[in-house]
This record gives C-alpha cells, sequence and structure tokens, in this order.
C-alpha cells in the first residue's frame, strides 16, 4: 500500500531549518517538515498545512523538488514523499509538541542524526535541482538506530 506524504524544506541564505522530530515515526532524528496528505488535500496544501503545523510557518512559496519513495523490509507499505523547498515565508520559527526547529549552516548540516538518505538527496535540493529516487530500509530510523538502506536509487531530473 502506498502513502502520501510531504516534506518542506526551509532554506534562508546559506543556512536550512531542521526539526528535531519529538515523538512519532522518525524520533530523535533531523529532518524537514511534513506529514501525511489527508482526504481532499493537495500535496501542496498538505505541506502547507504541515509545515505551519509543525514549526509555525507560511511558505509564500513553495517549489517541487523532488519525489522519493521509501520501503522497509519490515513493512509491506511504501511512502511516496513529495520534497518542496522554501525559499521565502511569514512567521518565525516555533518549538511544537512534534518538533523542535534549529538553523544549520549548509556545510554543517547533522546528517549523522538524520535518516541515512538525506546526504544522498538533500545536496540536490540545495542546489535548486529536482530530483527523483527510490530508498529501501532494513527498519525505519529510531533516536538509537540511523536504518540501513538496503538498495537505493537517486536521479536528477530536468
Amino acid at each position: 500500500m502506498k502513502k502520501m506524504l510531504t516534506l518542506a524544506m526551509v532554506l534562508e541564505e546559506d543556512r536550512v531549518l531542521l526539526g528535531m522530530k519529538k515523538r512519532g515515526f522518525g524520533a530523535g532524528r533531523w529532518n524537514g517538515f511534513g506529514g501525511k496528505v489527508e482526504e481532499g488535500e493537495t500535496v501542496k496544501e498538505a505541506a502547507q498545512r504541515e509545515l505551519y503545523e509543525e514549526v509555525s510557518l507560511t511558505a509564500a512559496d513553495l517549489h517541487e523538488a523532488g519525489v522519493l519513495e521509501f520501503s522497509f523490509a519490515d513493512r509491506e507499505d511504501v511512502l511516496e514523499v513529495h520534497i518542496f523547498r522554501v525559499d521565502s515565508y511569514t512567521g518565525v520559527p516555533v518549538e511544537t509538541e512534534e518538533m523542535r526547529p534549529a538553523w544549520f549552516l549548509v556545510d554543517e548540516i547533522p546528517f549523522n542524526d538524520m535518516w541515512a538518505d538525506d546526504v544522498y538527496w538533500l545536496p540536490y535540493l540545495l542546489k535548486g535541482k529536482r530530483f527523483a529516487g527510490s530508498f529501501h530500509f532494513d527498519t525505519p530510523a529510531t533516536s538509537d538506530y540511523p536504518a540501513t538502506i538496503l538498495r537505493q536509487t537517486i536521479n536528477e531530473l530536468p
């Protein structure tokens, strides 16, 4: 079964805003802001809603950057994640029950405390390039275990 999700990456000059996931899927890892697409929502509407719910920001623009599929050896479902780049927004990042935001310089991104796939696709996004790919993991990451990629593909799109 395929589940549609979103991920919004907020960029500002030479830094990126990440959130420390405090609960649920991916807890204990730095990530962008996003989640499930609800019934009746477009992917873009879901990305906007999740960004506001998780960090109290409203994107002035959402640029489609990529689509990634994630699967796990210990699960049947596939996660189709639509990734957006946010270059301008209104509001101030605020900690919520789900995420604790922090800015990181682009050359100091904490890849060791993120999902193992981020090091492969995030450079495309930071360079303003579009991409598509898939990552098959042994199991979802936790705060204690980063998850192992069993196979992967990533390609730049025109």
